[in-house]
């Protein structure tokens, strides 16, 4: 196990230390700390998705508004 040394402002660490009480406050750091290495996961796939997206963009051509509702509503 490796230690982390971090400074954090004091409410968040009296609020922290109030909502988990009584908790193994580690293990719920390792568990946030798991959850936002997730989140960052995900959100580089879709900065990823989306850098791909945007160049055929400016590649597809352009449909009136009317052509799209016409569409849609015989699709529904």
């Amino acid at each position: 196990m490796a230690t982390v040394n971090f400074s954090i402002p004091e409410d968040v660490r009296d609020r922290f230390n109030r909502a988990f009480e009584g908790r193994n406050k580690s293990q719920i750091v390792v568990e946030l700390l798991l959850r936002a290495i997730a989140e960052e996961a995900i959100n580089n796939k879709r900065i990823k998705a989306i850098d791909a997206l945007l160049p055929r963009r400016a590649q597809r051509p352009v449909v009136a508004l009317k052509e799209v509702r016409k569409a849609r509503q015989a699709w529904c």
